[in-house]
């Protein structure tokens, strides 16, 4: 099928969203995101990872032979990983300590691989780094709202300690909603996780299934019009 840069837009951020649609990352989705600075944090290295990763192998698709193909791509993806991982400890340490073990993992992420095999070896760059791109994005998006929903229920703030973990630069995100919240533990834990990703998919579906009921609706008025009109 002949990919055009809309198709792949709307793929990556709704239509095959990792997260809500394939279901794919969910350890990172729900490890991470006790906050929505935690989930930024998470979905912006893999982001970096997934887009270099895409790239690097569309650029050697065409050396790399088909019997060794996913032995080079899981290489790639960990020397691509290394390298964020050793970036953020450097320069984001304090985010680093916060998301430990998980930037690691991004190499046994799945739809990491998924993409690479799926779509950046069979297409050109372009094509393969805009596929990264989308499809990173689709991934912080879905973080960010899983934290920013838990962050507020369980401790009635948004964006805590961005300047700490982010740098100076994003002390203008931090927010505190609600003042003297007690807040509600379980949000923060990861039953919380669980219960808010069970609302994020089951909201994507009503959305989903409005909009083709309205496409349906539509295409059955449009001859009713046509016959009116003729």
């Amino acid at each position: 099928m002949e990919m055009n840069y809309k198709t792949l837009m709307r793929q990556g951020l709704w239509d095959n969203n990792t997260v809500l649609v394939q279901g794919l990352a969910l350890c990172q989705s729900l490890a991470v995101t006790t906050s929505a600075t935690n989930g930024l944090g998470m979905g912006l290295a893999t982001l970096v990872v997934l887009v270099g990763t895409n790239v690097i192998i569309s650029l050697v698709r065409d050396i790399v032979t088909p019997e060794v193909r996913i032995p080079v791509f899981i290489l790639l993806i960990a020397a691509t990983v290394t390298v964020v991982d050793m970036s953020i400890n450097a320069f984001l340490h304090d985010l680093y300590k916060v998301l430990g073990l998980f930037i690691p993992l991004i190499v046994t992420n799945c739809f990491i691989l998924g993409r690479a095999e799926a779509f950046a070896s069979r297409h050109p760059v372009n094509l393969a780094a805009l596929d990264g791109l989308m499809m990173g994005l689709g991934f912080v998006i879905v973080l960010v709202v899983l934290g920013a929903i838990r962050e507020i229920i369980g401790s009635g703030t948004l964006f805590a300690n961005a300047s700490l973990l982010l740098g100076d630069a994003f002390g203008f995100m931090e927010l505190t909603l609600i003042q003297d919240y007690r807040g509600y533990l379980i949000m923060i834990l990861p039953p919380g996780g669980f219960l808010v990703m069970g609302f994020l998919m089951a909201g994507k579906q009503v959305l989903d299934q409005r909009a083709q009921q309205k496409a349906k609706a539509q295409v059955t008025e449009q001859p009713l019009l046509d016959m009116r009109t003729a």
